[in-house]
């Protein structure tokens, strides 16, 4: 198996993408792991002040997805994702040399906004680039070599992001960022294809008017898909749970990064750590799952590893509190992924197992749409009540929470 994976790393024009996405996927995630820290450095540990910066990385996968995907259609797909690259590599320069120093956050707010517009392009224009330089009998490895890899990248963006944040500052991180999208774009200029397109000044006026045009159509989908996860028991109860699962995920997303920053006083180094350990439950999670999903009831499967991953939430919170130790958040950030994968692998399983094939893209359309607005929605009520309690409060709140309502569907199910 290995072996054919070098086969197809050994073709040039896949190595390049292959390596340029890597590079730039690394990027994505130092970008982020770089706003905490410039947080951090301005205001301390301030839940609401994080949840604000970090929505404007959020917003653009509801406003610019939807329309991405023809845009790169019409334009060359090679220097789509190198225009995106080196555009955002200017932006994020301009973080690191100029807006750092702005005593509000909004320009901060503005360019992080359109970097990130400009980084729903690339994608797209990634998937859609492959069969042009890859042969037909490779493409399945070739796509099961970029998805792994690139969530390798994207770990390694938080854990080596904490300590390059850590050790520089957030002005080091957007530099040292900004060299990872100028690397990746200038890779990707190697790409030798022959797909055509043109970019025109006049396709800016036109994608305002597909933005709305998707957001009615988005919309339409979305309201048809949502009636058919409504309709059925099983498909009901995956929304449902993932809706519970993504508002959780939400509500501690910044309140937990607050808290470790309180609790083991780094801005971003424990948090890295935190993030790959996550990581690696998450991955070994999957992996023991696949092997023994068919053993266990679907539905009893969600609730009892939600009211599971409640406990070991609200026991973290509790002992590191007691005994502020990184290696003790490690651990628990592992055990925390290892729960936690069924949990979604679960839900999809329930929905590809009795939904209706011919509406499937609309089904999980729409439960992207939901997962994602439940996310953003309670990462700023958890982020503002955080400021008036205390993070610690609000964990554990959401924790008990969550067991209390997962413990109440599991009878439910089991009777």
């Amino acid at each position: 198996m290995i072996v054919a994976y070098f086969k197809v790393l050994k073709k040039r024009n896949f190595f390049f993408l292959w390596l340029g996405q890597i590079i730039s996927q690394f990027g994505d995630r130092l970008t982020q792991i770089a706003l905490v820290g410039l947080v951090y450095q301005k205001v301390g540990a301030r839940s609401l002040e994080l949840a604000k910066i970090l929505l404007f990385t959020i917003i653009p996968v509801f406003l610019v997805s939807p329309v991405a995907g023809i845009y790169v259609d019409r334009w060359g797909k090679k220097i789509t994702m190198a225009v995106s690259d080196i555009t955002r590599g200017v932006l994020i320069l301009s973080l690191g040399l100029l807006f750092i120093h702005a005593k509000s956050f909004s320009p901060v707010y503005v360019v992080i906004f359109i970097a990130f517009c400009v980084g729903r392009f690339f994608i797209p224009a990634k998937m859609a680039i492959v069969p042009a330089i890859v042969d037909k009998k490779d493409i399945v490895m070739a796509n099961s070599l970029i998805s792994t890899t690139a969530m390798i990248a994207a770990v390694l963006g938080f854990g080596v992001g904490g300590f390059i944040v850590e050790w520089w500052g957030a002005r080091g991180g957007f530099i040292i960022d900004s060299i990872t999208f100028f690397l990746s774009g200038t890779l990707i200029l190697f790409v030798r294809t022959s797909s055509s397109g043109r970019f025109h000044p006049k396709d800016i006026v036109k994608m305002s008017k597909d933005v709305v045009e998707a957001e009615r159509s988005l919309f339409k989908e979305f309201k048809e898909g949502l009636t058919y996860l409504f309709s059925r028991e099983s498909t009901f109860f995956s929304v449902k749970m993932l809706s519970v699962l993504f508002s959780f995920l939400g509500a501690l997303y910044v309140v937990l990064i607050v808290y470790i920053q309180q609790t083991l006083g780094t801005a971003t180094k424990d948090l890295g750590i935190f993030a790959v350990w996550l990581s690696c439950g998450l991955f070994l999670g999957s992996l023991i799952y696949g092997r023994v999903a068919n053993r266990f009831s679907l539905m009893q499967t969600v609730n009892f590893m939600l009211s599971l991953v409640s406990v070991v939430l609200i026991s973290f919170v509790l002992i590191i509190k007691a005994y502020p130790s990184g290696v003790i958040a490690s651990g628990f950030s592992f055990f925390l992924g290892l729960l936690g994968a069924p949990i979604v692998i679960a839900c999809n399983s329930l929905i590809h197992r009795r939904g209706d094939n011919d509406l499937l893209g609309r089904v999980f359309s729409s439960l992207e749409v939901v997962m994602h607005f439940s996310f953003v929605v309670f990462m700023l009520l958890a982020s503002f009540l955080a400021d008036i309690f205390s993070p610690f409060a609000i964990i554990i709140t959401v924790g008990i929470i969550v067991f209390l309502f997962s413990l109440q569907s599991f009878l439910k199910t089991n009777g």
